[in-house]
């Protein structure tokens, strides 16, 4: 139904709907003793309406490309979310009762994990917006499909500046498939939030950023088959529907009470309220179809594998960008999204040569990654870049990508104290140690421009959160076009039978490392060089060979940090060892400032001359 009249039998039905919703979100929480009841309750009518005449989704075939994406940015408001697959019939009643419980597959927060009609992780709130604009982008602009995606939003995380990045963006993108629906139920975890009831405030802010802006009661079904009728006729503009809603409606002594946040109902109070809401219909219901349409094709063919000569120089940033372009040619679901710094990571040249599957974000890392994140999950393989040191503002959406089973392809540049003169700001020193922290992540740091090209390609097959850090200097070629490289790998760049100490290292200082070889080798002490471009997963083998073969002593040289990268990475592979190396790390460790690349290596003591002066301190 797609009409703004709404017949007193449908209006009946609905109305029973949503009032089983309520009933099975305060039983489900009562059963498990936590959760959040009321904070579902307040939106259990305008998930009614949608379910019942709107959604268009197949819950046998969850990932058809044409469904409808229905999204609870306010997560925790799931035991709603629940009670609309037992009304699907999808789960059943005992099954909702094991909410929260271990190994429940309806865990506190939805959980694609777990949960097939999941798309994505949500309660970490101000998230689910800014997935749904990537979702919403790939509708529109890149399967060209009539899906809509709905976002479920709360008033409390209206105060994310990661929702107002997705309304820029949104509006930007002409997204009229999103429809954004705030549950306005005034009340948040401590008290009244911060706009209260404030509908005509939330709608202005919806309007100046572009968007279509509709106040409603949201417990008059009438008014919500309304609204829901105009967003889906909306041809230009994403809709922001704000719904003034009541927690805990339906039930007089937790109607917009405070005190109720997070907090179930005992037996007692159960009892008390299920008499005032009156026998459940346990309906089970037929949600709509989609309508079968053809994901567009993409035309591919053409371009070649980049190579660069040995001896010569260029930067791996630059290699970054030669790499996804022609992978662009070789695969449709290749998709770049940048933060306005194309020009400087060279995700450029792939927006030069595949305008189409190119999507800028502009100064919003937060929305890259969310945007990543949304199209990735339906299919698309995503590489999302920028400058490193600014992923850390989105690290939250890169942990809750990981919780999301998303796989994106994350790439820093500007990484470290080599970056020169811009200044402490810029300059990534703690990417790696975050990456790392990222659960089954890849984190590669390659050395030269071919190396760079083939890992590229590799992460086009990874699954998962993979990170490259890449380097803004242009470094020596030190491998040919032909040589592979794999993730877990390394490469023993110099080596003897007479190496005392192993030189670990990646990016800039491995050729900080070779010429420290170089130096030390003059002087008839021969060291091991070991480039470690696989960071995680580490090439464990070969660093437990170098122990064997290499005097049992490293010296690793990483620009970042020394707490969380290269060298405790190396540390990590002999923490179990009865024989544990020596191992000495040399990192940055105080403030930087500005200076050329060479000044900055040197006061952080990073460069040949301090490798050189720690080897022999070591031996």
């Amino acid at each position: 139904m797609t009409t703004a009249t709404l017949q007193p039998t449908a209006a009946n039905r609905i109305a029973a709907l949503a009032k089983q919703l309520k009933i099975d979100s305060i039983r489900c929480t009562t059963a498990a003793g936590s959760g959040h009841p009321t904070s579902s309750m307040s939106a259990s009518d305008l998930m009614a309406v949608l379910m019942s005449d709107y959604l268009k989704y197949d819950f046998n075939a969850p990932h058809d490309p044409c469904n409808d994406r229905l999204i609870f940015s306010k997560g925790h408001a799931c035991p709603l979310l629940y009670s609309m697959y037992k009304a699907a019939g999808v789960i059943s009643d005992s099954e909702l009762l094991s909410l929260r419980k271990f190994g429940s597959i309806l865990q506190g927060h939805p959980n694609p994990h777990v949960l097939k009609w999941v798309d994505v992780a949500t309660g970490s709130l101000g998230q689910g917006l800014p997935i749904g604009v990537g979702m919403a982008i790939n509708g529109k602009y890149l399967d060209k499909l009539p899906y809509h995606v709905w976002v479920l939003c709360g008033d409390s995380e209206m105060a994310e500046g990661s929702i107002w990045e997705a309304f820029d963006k949104a509006s930007h993108y002409n997204l009229n498939n999103l429809i954004a629906i705030i549950d306005m139920n005034r009340l948040g975890q401590r008290g009244e939030t911060d706009l209260g009831w404030h509908s005509e405030i939330y709608a202005a802010r919806a309007r100046a950023f572009g968007w279509h802006a509709i106040e409603i009661d949201g417990h008059d079904i009438a008014a919500i088959n309304r609204a829901y009728g105009e967003a889906m006729a909306e041809t230009t503009k994403p809709t922001c529907i704000i719904a003034k809603t009541e927690k805990g409606h339906g039930v007089s002594f937790l109607a917009n009470k405070e005190g109720w946040h997070g907090k179930t109902l005992t037996t007692d109070e159960e009892a008390k309220a299920l008499a005032e809401l009156g026998a459940s219909p346990n309906m089970v219901i037929s949600v709509k179809l989609p309508a079968k349409t053809a994901v567009a094709k993409v035309a591919t063919g053409g371009g070649k594998t980049p190579a660069y000569e040995l001896g010569t120089k260029e930067a791996s940033r630059k290699a970054y960008g030669d790499g996804i372009t022609a992978l662009g040619y070789s695969d449709g679901s290749v998709v770049v999204v940048d933060a306005e710094v194309s020009n400087s990571t060279h995700a450029d040249e792939f927006r030069k040569a595949h305008p189409d599957r190119f999507f800028e974000m502009y100064i919003a890392e937060q929305q890259l990654v969310s945007a990543a994140v949304g199209m990735a999950v339906l299919g698309k393989k995503v590489f999302a870049s920028t400058f490193a040191a600014f992923f850390t503002r989105a690290f939250d959406q890169i942990r809750m990508a990981s919780i999301s089973n998303a796989t994106i392809r994350l790439v820093g540049s500007h990484a470290g104290v080599s970056i020169g003169a811009d200044g402490p700001s810029q300059m990534a020193l703690e990417d790696l140690a975050m990456m790392r922290a990222v659960y089954e992540s890849v984190v590669l740091y390659p050395s030269d421009a071919n190396q760079t090209v083939k890992l590229v390609a590799e992460m086009a097959k990874q699954s998962g959160i993979s990170y490259m850090r890449t380097t803004r200097e242009k470094l020596p070629v030190l491998y040919s076009a032909e040589e592979t490289f794999s993730i877990g790998g390394s490469r023993v760049v110099i080596s003897s039978s007479q190496d005392r100490a192993t030189l670990v290292a990646a990016g800039i200082t491995l050729h900080e490392s070779i010429k420290a070889a170089g130096e030390l080798k003059k002087e008839g002490i021969h060291v091991r060089v070991i480039d470690l471009y696989s960071v995680k997963p580490i090439d464990a083998k070969t660093l437990r060979e170098a122990a064997t073969l290499a005097g049992n002593k490293f010296v690793v040289v990483e620009d970042h940090w020394i707490e969380g990268g290269l060298g405790d990475a190396v540390l990590e592979v002999f923490a179990q060892s009865t024989d544990r190396p020596q191992v000495v790390k040399l990192a940055v460790e105080g403030m930087p400032g500005s200076g050329t690349p060479a000044e900055l290596m040197n006061a952080a003591g990073i460069d040949a001359a301090h490798i050189i002066k720690a080897v022999k301190n070591l031996i």
